[in-house]
């Protein structure tokens, strides 16, 4: 019994090891991509950018204020609306906080494709067809919606 035990740790291992190689290379061949570096330096500068952070900060405390309230059933005052309003737009103005959001934006899309795929290889057994992820009848949440 001991060397069947063995012997499935050591073919795990393998398994493992193959896994890790092949998700390295998937890593590698999501940083030859041409927007890669692109997003790299658009969130680079933004952490470089104390002010640019800041006002991030402040905007994400001013929503996540919003939207507790909000899930509790309290009344929201329009003028903390309309502040938080503003205060979005100030900051989708900045460049170097638009660039932020969109690099942020693209680097979940590349995530949230490979999770579906993958997701989608367990449910099915198999690997996708692209004929499998455009047809999934699931529902939300299941890593193969956008």
């Amino acid at each position: 019994m001991q060397h069947i035990s063995k012997f499935m740790e050591s073919h795990i291992e393998i398994e493992e090891d193959t896994v890790r190689r092949k998700t390295l290379e998937l890593c590698e061949a999501i940083t030859r991509q041409p927007q890669f570096e692109s997003i790299r330096r658009r969130v680079e500068s933004f952490m470089a950018d104390a002010a640019a952070q800041e006002q991030y900060q402040s905007l994400s405390e001013k929503g996540r204020s919003l939207h507790e309230r909000q899930h509790q059933g309290l009344p929201l005052d329009g003028s903390e609306v309309a502040a938080f309003d503003s205060a979005r737009a100030s900051f989708l103005r900045n460049p170097v906080a638009k660039g932020f959001l969109d690099a942020q934006e693209e680097m979940h899309g590349v995530r949230q494709e490979v999770e579906q795929y993958v997701t989608k290889t367990f449910e099915l057994g198999r690997v996708p067809t692209q004929e499998d992820l455009e047809n999934c009848a699931c529902g939300e949440g299941c890593g193969c919606h956008h």
